[in-house]
């Protein structure tokens, strides 16, 4: 016979005790009273549950409420101080690391550019890089790097869980030694964790933006290349060798058929879609810019003076936006609407695809290219969607805009560790 145990008063305190934790969040300081009320334990119950807590380190009496008629009540708010964590968002330019305490508030940061050659000096290490970067922003924290209690780390690409190599990101040096990962535990002194730099966007989205009461979305991101986070039922999908939502790879009409992708660090969505085609569609349209910057910061800057462009141009709230025919009628009068209208078909036209097959609840446009574009890109790749797909999700745009990765690293790490620190049964 099978069954579930009955809760022992130690497992039913601690749920009480999460219960409490999340609710001082989720809400800020709240009183004795009003915690019970919330969780509906009765008064001498929800003061004991605060004298655990306050004894466990884990809140702290804050103040007292004041404005409500009778004696201002004791205010309790978590204690920040219980725990640190980290994150690291990894590009080929720098590694920009933050610490956050336990409520989720960023406390220090630190960026480093890469490669970081001192002169005269050897160039460090990726792992000496990277614990350079987390001890700077612990040090900003007012913090030693042994006192965090974990540390999550986003890249391009995707740890391989059976070999431990980094793949589908051919373009970032000193990341693919067979015996990295076991460098980066010997250099930094705390727990880590190693995810996608679009699926972190993904969990700052959820947690903190515009995916959030949603457990079915995809997250599509554009700016130095294309890719997707995939949300089913409330959980990532990474995939067996953690490359779910590497779609700039993904073969699309109105590309040419490219074989071997990973040997060319391209596919047939980056083409159709990617920041080179936005390069590519400025130079027919005869758009000026400056081919000196990076393609993605080209094709961000293009894309914002599109969507800015348009504003006034009859594209109201509630307009309906013209089909966005790759060389459609209007490139040559507005070739900025021209240029637009060609990034939402072939948005479109690589979301239909994962809609096809994933039937997501929304679906997230994020990354600078895209969020460049604004809510007229949206309309944009709405209407065009809604013609190329059966199913139509409601799209909106990412609201994580600033450092997104990071965030998505600072709560992925603060997840874990709030099980672990909040775990008041053992």
């Amino acid at each position: 016979m099978t069954g579930t145990a009955p809760g022992t008063p130690r497992v039913l305190r601690a749920m009480n005790d999460r219960a409490a934790l999340d609710l001082l969040l989720a809400r800020g300081p709240l009183s004795r009273g009003r915690i019970g009320e919330l969780t509906g334990l009765s008064k001498p119950t929800a003061s004991q549950l605060l004298a655990r807590l306050e004894a466990a380190g884990l809140v702290v009496a804050t103040g007292r409420s004041a404005g409500r008629p009778g004696p201002n009540a004791q205010l309790y708010a978590v204690n920040g101080a219980a725990a640190h964590v980290a994150g690291v968002d990894v590009t080929t330019a720098r590694i920009h690391a933050a610490v956050a305490d336990i409520t989720g508030s960023v406390a220090g940061t630190f960026e480093l550019p890469t490669p970081a050659r001192p002169p005269g000096g050897r160039k460090p290490g990726t792992p000496e890089l990277v614990a350079r970067a987390v001890e700077g922003a612990a040090e900003a924290a007012g913090i030693r790097p042994s006192e965090l209690h974990r540390a999550v780390i986003g890249t391009p690409g995707a740890f391989d869980p059976s070999t431990g190599r980094l793949r589908y990101a051919s373009h970032l040096p000193g990341w693919h030694s067979p015996t990295l990962l076991e460098e980066m535990a010997a250099a930094l002194p705390m727990p880590l964790a190693y995810d996608n730099d679009v699926n972190l966007v993904a969990v700052a989205e959820q947690r903190l933006g515009a995916a959030g009461g949603h457990d079915d979305f995809v997250l599509l991101w554009n700016e130095e290349g294309i890719g997707a986070a995939l949300v089913i039922g409330g959980r990532l999908h990474r995939g067996r060798t953690g490359g779910a939502g590497e779609v700039g790879f993904l073969p699309v009409p109105g590309t040419r058929l490219v074989r071997d992708p990973a040997q060319l660090g391209s596919g047939g969505f980056q083409e159709l879609a990617g920041a080179g085609a936005v390069l590519r569609w400025a130079h027919e349209l005869g758009l000026p810019y400056d081919q000196d910057a990076s393609p993605h910061r080209i094709a961000t800057d293009l894309v914002g003076r599109a969507a800015g462009a348009g504003a006034g141009a009859g594209g109201g709230e509630g307009a309906r936006e013209e089909p966005a025919d790759e060389g459609g009628a209007g490139d040559e009068d507005d070739p900025y609407t021209g240029l637009l209208r060609r990034l939402a078909t072939g948005t479109a036209v690589g979301l239909a695809s994962m809609v096809a097959v994933l039937d997501p609840q929304l679906i997230v446009l994020s990354g600078g290219v895209l969020t460049a574009g604004g809510e007229r890109l949206r309309r944009l790749v709405q209407t065009e969607l809604s013609e190329l797909a059966v199913p139509r999700p409601e799209l909106r745009l990412g609201s994580v805009t600033a450092d997104p990765v990071l965030h998505g690293a600072l709560q992925s790490a603060l997840a874990m560790t709030r099980d672990e620190v909040f775990d008041t049964s053992r």
